[in-house]
């Protein structure tokens, strides 16, 4: 039956759907955007590094000076060591707020303290003496953990014996570096955004064209290009085929492409719709002189006396008439349905016509054991009653032909769960080769060549039943392994959509 087929076979996919295309941009991007992270992450860091290091020499400048100020204040008079004490560093001038001293005489502290935001003195508690007494004398400033906040101390040994511990918070340092984090993060973040977007802009715009080459190798893939007319018209756009850029010339070498196939196509469709010209050509005019021999050989049988071996003769002339007329009948039937021609459409009772079928073989057949699986209720179909008598006759023909005597052959007729009318034609016999069951609805084709002229077997009676199968908007299939072979026909009823 020949098929028109248009350019698309389902609803057109947008291009920014589809999914080669989206996978790749996606790809795209995400390299692009791991590349700006990894960026970003290393700016900074070193932009933390660097802004650490600044910040820890302005601090020890600091620090310097306040334990300069905090050791000058805290020599000993002049009458040392007469006098009964020596000054707190705490009390120098020019210490800011937030500045600790401590007076360390070997193990024991002597005085300590900081002061606070109002300029108050705070003193310190045994466990924070305790970290002042185990800091290294070696004038390098280190990074301790106090009872009120995180310090850069200095440890002082003065030429009296003592040692001077000076110290300034790491609250504005720490202050500041975090706020140079977050604002890194955040303008990477927003900076991230903008680019992601912008870069998603530029990638799908440099992405369309082989998104249009993917849609237009999407459609060409879904066309029915095995048989009957194909209307192969996609092509990819100009836009997307200029042989300038790399994306273009793959568009244009497609678009060659589809012109050869197209060609190809054509001329197929050229010599097929010849082929089936002369064989319903053909079909035609060899029935009328097929006719007149099986006229002439009846007149002769009737008017003429033969020997017994001019009988034989004879009645082998009629016999091969016959089987000739009915090689034309089914090729002119094929070339019918080939050319398109509708199909006869009435209420059929499929039910009843197996009936009939299998009695009619249960006659030329009477040493197989014929059985029928029938629905309780008759089943309708819409068709060509003859039609549909033939597709039952060729199964049944089929398995009478090609199995022993003895043979089981059940024929059942059941309602499918979607409605449509199901005939199944089951044999227990040898099975069907399974290197022949992929292609035994061709035509003229036979598993077995060397038998093919004891039944009359031309190798068309499957290729016409998947013919007026189809005609009749169904289906046919086989399976077969030895032991059971089971042709299974679907057809719509008359409740479900078909012809």
């Amino acid at each position: 039956m020949a098929r028109k087929s248009g350019v698309s076979a389902g609803p057109t996919q947008l291009s920014w759907l589809n999914p080669s295309t989206w996978h790749l941009r996606t790809r795209l991007v995400l390299v692009a955007m791991a590349l700006l992270i990894a960026i970003c992450a290393a700016v900074g860091v070193v932009s933390y590094a660097s802004m650490d290091m600044v910040f820890n020499r302005q601090l020890d400048r600091q620090l310097e000076q306040a334990s300069s100020r905090a050791n000058d204040f805290g020599r000993p008079p002049s009458n040392f060591p007469s006098s009964p004490g020596r000054p707190d560093p705490l009390e120098a001038r020019g210490q800011a707020a937030g500045t600790l001293n401590a007076r360390i005489d070997g193990s024991t502290v002597r005085s300590s303290g900081l002061i606070d935001a109002q300029g108050h003195r705070v003193s310190l508690s045994a466990d924070d003496e305790q970290v002042l007494v185990s800091l290294p004398t070696d004038n390098q400033p280190v990074d301790r953990s106090l009872s009120n906040g995180d310090y850069r101390l200095v440890a002082v040994e003065t030429t009296y014996g003592d040692v001077i511990v000076t110290g300034l918070p790491l609250e504005d340092k720490q202050s500041a570096e975090a706020s140079l984090v977050w604002t890194m993060v955040l303008v990477s973040l927003a900076g991230l955004v903008v680019i992601g977007l912008v870069g998603t802009v530029i990638i799908r715009r440099t992405m369309r064209p082989l998104e249009q080459l993917s849609e237009v190798a999407t459609k060409v893939s879904r066309l029915p290009l095995d048989a009957g007319e194909v209307a192969l018209a996609v092509r990819v756009p100009p836009s997307a085929s200029h042989p300038g850029t790399e994306v273009g010339s793959v568009g244009y070498a497609l678009n060659q492409m589809l012109n050869n196939v197209s060609s190809a196509l054509e001329a197929r469709q050229e010599s097929e719709t010849k082929v089936r010209q002369f064989v319903a050509d053909a079909s035609h005019e060899l029935r009328t002189p097929l006719t007149a021999i099986r006229g002439y050989t009846e007149l002769l049988r009737m008017t003429e006396n033969f020997t017994e071996d001019g009988r034989k003769s004879l009645a082998r002339v009629q016999s091969q008439s016959e089987r000739m007329t009915t090689l034309v009948e089914d090729l002119l039937l094929l070339a019918r349905l080939d050319e398109g021609q509708p199909v006869k459409v009435e209420d059929v009772d499929l039910t009843q016509l197996v009936i009939e079928t299998v009695s009619d073989e249960k006659v030329m057949a009477p040493d197989h054991i014929w059985q029928l699986q029938l629905p309780d209720e008759p089943m309708t179909v819409r068709g060509d009653a003859t039609q549909l008598h033939q597709v039952l006759g060729n199964l049944l023909s089929n398995a009478r032909k090609h199995t022993d005597p003895g043979t089981t052959v059940v024929t059942g007729v059941m309602l499918s769960a979607d409605g449509s009318a199901v005939v199944t034609v089951t044999d227990n016999g040898p099975g069907i080769p399974k290197d022949f069951q992929g292609r035994i609805f061709s035509r003229f084709a036979r598993a077995d060549a060397a038998r093919s002229g004891s039944e009359g077997t031309s190798g068309l009676g499957l290729s016409i039943v998947e013919a007026i199968v189809s005609a009749h908007g169904g289906s046919v299939e086989v399976t077969s392994r030895p032991g059971r072979t089971e042709f299974t026909l679907r057809l719509p009823t008359v409740n479900t959509e078909g012809l």
